[in-house]
């Protein structure tokens, strides 16, 4: 067993390192608190400091993601538009990912225990209604708000999936680029009017504005 330290240096890293090393070995459900705590040199104490239970040590980052992406979508430009500042703050967020290997671990465990999922799906929902709060501090009216908070959460869930599961060693900011530029061409040929004949190609409406693109 680690040696206890009065001193405890990076422990909310050392707490996550030891619950995936000992969920891989042991299995989740088998795994306690206390072995958790041991593994990393921690006390219990030290454990519920940082974290409310063992799910926790999945999840906790939540809060810091919520306040990073709130504040950058205060600090974007003002000409931007509503989903533009959202996938600017998700790709200034998406650089202090730690390795995309560590993430991997985690998505196995979530699929694998309903109440881990259950967990992933209040926290997305927790990030969507900060989104959501931070659009409409910079004047974005509530229902517009709304709708794009839950599209910038769209494009990072399916951006995070991408990335994780991917073989390309690609940053996760270009999967979240990669995933806005894919929205936006499926947005872009729903506002198509369908044609009055089968025989004729389907025609844009040309009162209809271009999607905007990336540096427009």
């Amino acid at each position: 067993m680690a040696r206890m330290a009065r001193w405890e240096p990076n422990a909310r890293e050392r707490l996550v390192d030891a619950a995936l090393e000992l969920f891989h070995e042991r299995g989740y459900n088998r795994t306690t608190v206390g072995e958790i705590a041991a593994r990393a040199g921690l006390t219990e104490r030290t454990f519920f400091r940082y974290f409310s239970d063992k799910r926790e040590v999945l999840f906790g980052g939540g809060r810091d993601l919520e306040k990073g992406i709130a504040d950058a979508i205060a600090a974007a430009p003002d000409d931007l538009s509503p989903l533009d500042v959202i996938v600017g703050a998700l790709e200034a967020i998406a650089a202090h990912f730690p390795p995309r290997r560590d993430y991997r671990a985690r998505q196995r465990l979530i699929a694998a225990h309903p109440e881990l999922r259950e967990r992933e799906l209040i926290k997305l929902s927790s990030l969507t209604s900060a989104i959501a709060g931070a659009l409409r501090a910079r004047g974005v009216a509530d229902s517009a708000a709304s709708l794009t908070a839950e599209a910038g959460i769209a494009i990072f869930k399916t951006a995070y999936e991408r990335w994780v599961g991917g073989t390309r060693q690609r940053k996760f900011a270009e999967d979240i680029r990669t995933t806005l530029d894919e929205l936006r061409i499926v947005t872009a040929a729903s506002t198509g009017a369908p044609s009055t004949s089968h025989a004729a190609p389907v025609s844009r409406n040309p009162s209809s504005k271009k999607p905007k693109t990336h540096g427009a």
